[in-house]
């Protein structure tokens, strides 16, 4: 199940988890209640980080000899 959801959920928390040293699982924990507690607007930060963790992803893809012409 957990393979499913970060798959499907950008795994932000993930690699949050992974550059801080802290289980995935808290790191869920703390957008889960923030989000309750502040009616929602850590989901703008979660989609502004999977939108910057996803964008760096294309440009490392990127064939970078279209910049030499």
């Amino acid at each position: 199940m957990q393979e499913f959801i970060e798959k499907y959920a950008f795994g932000v928390c993930t690699k949050i988890g992974e550059k801080l040293k802290i289980p995935t699982s808290s790191i869920r924990m703390f957008f889960i209640y923030s989000s309750f507690l502040t009616f929602g607007s850590p989901i703008l930060l979660y989609l502004a980080l999977a939108f910057v963790m996803n964008f760096r992803k294309h440009l490392r893809r990127r064939d970078n000899s279209l910049w030499y012409y």
